[in-house]
């Protein structure tokens, strides 16, 4: 009898183990999945994630290699990458109607800002998202998220300006902080959770680009000086041009 019990006993063990680990293949690959099916639909641009990893016992997941894309007619491979990013949940929410994230860091983006005269690349990248997430959209079905808190640290941003001789500079993205969303019983869809990351994404890259890109235009008026009068004329209405891209 003794012998049966110690088999039940171990088999219920490995059964246990053999569910956790399951689970936790199933959530890995659901939402690697997820991320670059519904990732596109809603930035409209390509999105990549090499690999993502959650605990369900723990509450905690990380991801590394996330790669957004860039909108046609840009030229630079993407617009934003991420090496790695680590999230805190509370286990129990993901049989909820809402999940509860404690926290979402995100290690030391980098951005690439390309932009001409009339456009960039993050302000397209939004008009997409904004367009997804507009009175058409079925938001309502969507699972409903709560995030605590959001950090965005030691990024970088590439600034790419087309119309400068194609000219290029990097800059340090400012520490991004977002607290509370989602906190109402509406909460906050995956695809307005996106929005409003990367409405600040864009917001402090625009800001801390502007002053850089003004001496970079200055540098480049300098350069043409020698080619005449007609080429630094031209010069000096892109850096104006520009200049009123920022204010916008």
């Amino acid at each position: 009898m003794k012998k049966w019990l110690v088999r039940i006993g171990i088999a219920l063990v490995v059964l246990v183990i053999a569910a956790v680990l399951g689970v936790r293949f199933f959530l890995d690959s659901a939402i690697k999945k997820g991320v670059e099916t519904v990732g596109p639909m809603v930035t409209k641009v390509t999105v990549k994630l090499d690999s993502v990893s959650v605990s369900i016992l723990s509450g905690s997941g990380s991801m590394r290699g996330l790669v957004v894309g860039n909108p046609e007619g840009f030229k630079t491979p993407a617009a934003i990458s991420v090496g790695s990013a680590s999230l805190s949940l509370v286990p129990a929410s993901v049989l909820n109607d809402k999940v509860v994230i404690k926290s979402i860091n995100i290690k030391a983006p980098e951005i690439t800002f390309e932009s001409g005269l009339r456009n960039n690349n993050l302000s397209a990248i939004m008009a997409n998202i904004d367009s997804f997430t507009g009175p058409s959209s079925e938001s309502g079905s969507q699972r409903k998220l709560q995030v605590d808190e959001v950090l965005v640290s030691d990024g970088k941003i590439h600034v790419s300006i087309t119309t400068l001789a194609g000219r290029s500079l990097t800059v340090p993205l400012p520490t991004i902080h977002l607290t509370n969303l989602g906190q109402g019983p509406e909460g906050i869809t995956a695809a307005d959770l996106t929005r409003k990351i990367l409405g600040e994404i864009e917001k402090n890259t625009v800001q801390a680009a502007a002053g850089s890109v003004a001496d970079l235009g200055k540098e480049t008026v300098g350069m043409v000086k020698d080619a005449g009068k007609a080429a630094v004329g031209n010069a000096e209405k892109t850096v104006k041009g520009l200049g009123g891209l920022f204010k916008k």
